[in-house]
């Protein structure tokens, strides 16, 4: 199922003007969306019939595409940033940065590591959706050491503001190092917003770093952080593996 997508991008996209004269375009009232006058904030899907001065805008179509990113702490995984945040689109390539591509799962502006950015709705659908069951294995370093009696909680679950928190399998860093008593693997198969960091606040920890390392049979390796390189047809089966 496609993604929505706000039309300034739809516009520019089309090649008929940049993202910032579509905007213009939109505030004068020059943009209609589905018979009505467009408003800043609007998006539409591939069918959705989409005006400038009176003229159709042809929507092109797009092949697939999933990429693979190594993001970077201080990025938010956002199309939007309304308080001009970086985004892990700003650090995609300009040819890249043109597609209409979204993070089919995200990571907190804090968090690091492996993240799918994809135009493909059907396969983020399928890479998010709980009943998949698609692990995610995450690497942590706590604020002090991990008492080994909690797993049993963390693996049992608790309910934080309503939402039912909870890991798949957590397992403590081999002994020996300074800080080794303080280093986590968690195993998920799901990921609702800051899961692991509000799971472990729930039991007294704080998350110092969080870096996701493995998503189904993808794991993250030989890719600079910010760095990102496109997936083959393989590989994206091994990611939904």
């Amino acid at each position: 199922m496609a993604e929505p997508v706000r039309i300034q991008k739809i516009i520019a996209a089309s090649g008929l003007c940049s993202r910032r004269e579509a905007e213009r375009l939109i505030e004068e009232g020059k943009v209609r969306l589905n018979g009505k006058v467009a408003q800043l904030g609007d998006k539409a899907l591939p069918a959705d019939p989409i005006f400038v001065n009176n003229k159709p805008v042809i929507q092109k179509a797009e092949a697939p595409i999933t990429l693979i990113m190594n993001k970077p702490k201080g990025f938010i995984c956002s199309n939007e940033d309304p308080f001009h945040e970086k985004t892990v689109f700003d650090l995609l390539s300009p040819e890249l940065a043109r597609q209409r591509l979204f993070c089919a799962g995200r990571l907190d502006k804090d968090s690091e590591g492996l993240l799918v950015i994809t135009n493909d709705g059907q396969l983020a659908n399928q890479l998010t959706h709980p009943s998949r069951q698609i692990v995610k294995r995450y690497r942590l370093v706590l604020n002090k050491a991990f008492d080994h009696g909690d797993i049993p909680r963390l693996l049992e679950g608790i309910t934080v503001e309503g939402e039912f928190l909870k890991a798949e399998k957590v397992i403590p860093a081999p002994k020996g190092g300074p800080d080794a008593k303080m280093r986590l693997e968690v195993h998920l198969h799901h990921g609702k917003k800051r899961e692991i960091r509000r799971l472990f606040e729930a039991h007294r920890y704080f998350v110092k770093k969080l870096v996701r390392f493995q998503i189904g049979g993808i794991v993250l390796k030989h890719l600079p952080k910010g760095g990102s390189r496109i997936l083959t047809d393989k590989e994206i089966k091994l990611l939904m593996s």
